[in-house]
């Protein structure tokens, strides 16, 4: 017995000396202690980049952190942020207390300054976040690419995205809403002045996410706020022209300020207070009543999830503001996967009266496009789908991108996973291939397990990490071993495709029907 409380007191005094010797960095607030990684390298999980947004502070912008003392140990994941029991893992802790943000590091001790990227998760501004609580957004395989990586999180739903009158009256900028994107730019300004102590280049950032965090990095681009805090942006499915229903305006351009507003009040009635509720009323509503009167957004997610153009974060709708070449002139590579829709995105019940209803005089054009199975993008209904939430959005935001006589790279993912064939490449299966987390399987969102990762995917998750962090280093994807990556101009619409045998570059993706797009996109922004 006594042999035991020895061993066990000795294996508890070594991995307190381990946890002591961890790797010490001094930033915002104090001194975190990290650990190291096998490989060389360290990381920092759980770092708080505000004051948690909580009683008073909740729904404010976000507050500096307030200094603690000592060294705070910084090697578990903090809280995902606040949101439904649909959207995050059961054993994840959803909490109001949520602002923190993780950095990974190739090397410790710090020998040179390397490039940052930064990342965003998705999960449609009303889930999801950086710890763990959709994917485990590692990012360990990207640094040893030569970058440091940080990931995030923010707030999301009626906690990220919540305008109303009483809100609005108390803010000295006369604007609510789009907390969650001011928690970005807070994370943004952190990395700002404290990534240089994990070896990171303050003045080299790309900031890159998917879905709704894709979205989110494509209006940065249109914040006075954010102006300056990156050089780069890769978006992953998520373009600025996010259609909802693309006959309708409302729900395809984002909500004015009274809109969101009006929004706002009604979802205040299913807490149990009264529309004109002050703001003591709805601070005082706990978190626990407002997760549970949320809607489910999976069936119907918030008008252009949730971005509302408040007159403050976003003095103009981010797609009017690229159609002006107004955006910030930066590196943008943005692309899409082949079936985004696939095999559960919403989809009109009647194809032809949905094009109807949606292109109205350009109805009988689209109907003509419309009519075949393909077998790479599936049956109309697929196609039509993907073309009108994803990807000829893209091909619209690029060619203003461009014409702006800013850098831009186009890509379609289309390696669909063995046993997935059926459904092709799917909203977020990209991931496990960015990442380079095949070991761990291949994301995928509904329909047939994937099979095995075979020596075509790992192939293509190392092509796609190269391209992604060579963007980051320099703004251009291409390097010596990597086939050539076309810029993306308004002539040819070069793109880069991953295939089942590797990368191929083309051009004029899906040209006719994103033209068809673009237009209705033009009549619905002079309405």
């Amino acid at each position: 017995m006594r042999l035991v409380i020895a061993m066990f007191l000795t294996l508890t005094a070594i991995s307190t000396a381990r946890a002591q010797s961890g790797p010490i960095a001094t930033v915002s607030g104090g001194q975190i202690r990290g650990a190291t990684l096998q490989r060389g390298g360290a990381v920092f999980k759980g770092i708080p980049y505000a004051q948690p947004p909580v009683g008073e502070l909740r729904w404010l912008e976000p507050m500096p952190v307030k200094p603690w003392p000592g060294v705070r140990e910084v090697t578990e994941f903090g809280a995902t942020c606040a949101q439904g029991p649909r959207t995050i893992r059961n054993q994840v802790k959803s909490s109001e207390d949520c602002l923190f943000l993780n950095v990974w590091t190739p090397e410790w001790p710090i020998k040179s300054r390397k490039p940052v990227m930064v990342w965003i998760p998705g999960g449609g501004n009303f889930g999801g976040g950086s710890s763990g609580s959709f994917f485990d957004y590692d990012g360990e395989p990207l640094a040893r690419h030569g970058v440091v990586i940080v990931t995030l999180n923010y707030r999301v739903a009626e906690f990220g995205f919540f305008s109303h009158p009483a809100l609005t009256r108390e803010s000295r900028h006369h604007a609510s809403g789009n907390q969650g994107i001011l928690d970005q730019i807070a994370a943004l300004r952190w990395v700002k002045g404290n990534i240089s102590k994990f070896g990171g280049d303050p003045g080299n950032v790309t900031i890159f996410g998917e879905s709704s965090g894709a979205l989110d990095v494509g209006v940065l681009m249109t914040s006075p706020f954010s102006k300056g805090l990156f050089e780069r942006v890769i978006s992953e499915s998520g373009p600025v022209v996010l259609a909802g229903d693309p006959s309708d305006r409302k729900t395809s351009m984002p909500l004015t300020l009274k809109q969101a507003e009006e929004r706002g009040e009604r979802f205040a009635t299913t807490w149990k207070v009264s529309p004109g509720a002050s703001t003591h009323e709805l601070r005082a509503v706990s978190a626990s009543d407002i997760i549970a009167a949320e809607p489910n957004y999976f069936a119907a997610a918030p008008p252009n999830l949730g971005i509302a153009v408040d007159g403050y974060v976003f003095p103009k709708a981010p797609a009017e503001i690229f159609a002006y070449g107004q955006e910030h002139r930066v590196a943008l590579l943005l692309g899409n996967n082949s079936r985004e829709e696939s095999p559960s995105g919403s989809r009109p019940k009647d194809l032809i009266k949905g094009i109807q209803s949606a292109y109205g005089p350009l109805a009988e054009q689209a109907q003509a496009l419309y009519v075949g199975t393909d077998p790479l993008y599936g049956t109309p209904d697929d196609q039509w789908a993907t073309d009108t939430s994803f990807r000829c959005a893209s091909v619209a935001q690029l060619l203003w991108h461009s014409a702006a006589g800013n850098p831009a790279f186009e890509y379609e993912f289309a390696r669909a996973p063995v046993g997935r064939e059926a459904v092709g490449a799917t909203h977020a299966s990209e991931l496990s291939y960015v990442f380079g987390t095949l070991d761990r399987g291949i994301l995928v969102l509904g329909g047939p397990r994937p099979g095995e990762p075979t020596a075509v995917d790992k192939q293509t998750s190392e092509a796609m990490q190269q391209y992604w962090t060579n963007f980051a280093k320099t703004g251009d994807p291409n390097g010596s071993t990597l086939p050539k990556w076309p810029r993306f101009e308004g002539s040819m619409r070069a793109y880069l495709q991953f295939t089942d045998t590797g990368p191929i570059p083309k051009e004029g993706l899906r040209r006719p029907f994103c033209d068809l797009f673009i237009e209705h996109v033009k009549r619905l922004m002079a309405n």
